[in-house]
């Protein structure tokens, strides 16, 4: 697997798939790059699909984690590999990555996608929550705290009827160390709000959100769709919060519309 080298010196995994212009995938929590496997195929015809791992998850070694500042990994990957431009795609914590990437380099941006993710910080209960899940994943380890999200990001019907997608989403997050885990899940709490923001978005954006998303529901998606202009709002049928496994067919027209409805 290719692993490129940031001007910092930092080094972080990621996958190249296909060509065209540059789509940038940054992945949900606690997962990696492997996670954008339906979309590195299925539209390799559509776009050079770079899909990466952030700091501390699947090849990338453990560095300083907050959506702040993987937001300026994001950027210097795209240097690292003479990309001017590119659409930015994440889902969950890798939407708060893209909208954060889309706050602080948004010269180094030619569209926007946004999948079952918000623009608003936690709550404090959620703050609670994820304080609470850090104590869990020190003390249990990653693939214990997974097996507790499971009912909350899979849909109903993709527990029922695709085991083979529960069994890759269990087993991604189980690689992922502890202490990585951690990192992001105290990014999470602390993250920025990015609602101020969501007005000065100047670039097509695209909004996609699993039906049954219990975790950043549609009206969420619809809420962020609403403040930014010109936005399209998606829904993915038969599909929970981790939309782009559950459905990838769906999904990926949806993306490849978008792609071929902006200008190159």
């Amino acid at each position: 697997m290719p692993v490129c080298t940031l001007p910092s010196g930092q080094t972080i995994g990621y996958d190249d798939a296909g060509s065209g212009p540059p789509l940038v995938l940054l992945h949900a929590f606690p997962l990696d790059r492997t996670m954008w496997g339906p979309q590195s195929a299925g539209l390799a015809s559509d776009a050079r699909v770079l899909a990466l791992d952030f700091p501390g998850f699947g090849e990338s070694p453990a560095a300083e984690f907050t959506i702040n500042s993987a937001a300026k990994v994001v950027s210097d990957f795209l240097v690292a590999l003479n990309i001017l431009k590119a659409v930015v795609g994440g889902l969950s914590m890798g939407g708060y990555v893209a909208l954060a990437f889309a706050r602080n380099h948004a010269d180094q941006l030619s569209g926007l996608i946004l999948a079952d993710t918000r623009a608003g910080v936690d709550d404090t209960n959620a703050k609670a929550n994820r304080t609470k899940s850090i104590a869990l994943v020190n003390e249990k380890g990653s693939a214990a705290l997974f097996e507790s999200m499971v009912p909350k990001v899979l849909s109903d019907s993709t527990r029922d009827a695709k085991p083979e997608v529960v069994e890759r989403v269990k087993s991604i997050a189980a690689q992922q160390p502890a202490a990585s885990v951690a990192s992001a899940l105290a990014a999470l709490r602390d993250r920025p709000d990015a609602n101020p923001g969501l007005k000065a978005i100047a670039v097509p954006t695209l909004v996609l959100v699993g039906e049954y998303d219990a975790v950043t529901p549609p009206l969420a998606s619809a809420n962020l769709a609403a403040q930014i202009r010109g936005s399209k709002l998606v829904h993915v049928p038969n599909a929970g919060h981790l939309s782009n496994l559950e459905n990838p067919d769906v999904f990926n027209a949806a993306v490849r519309a978008f792609l071929g409805e902006r200008p190159v």
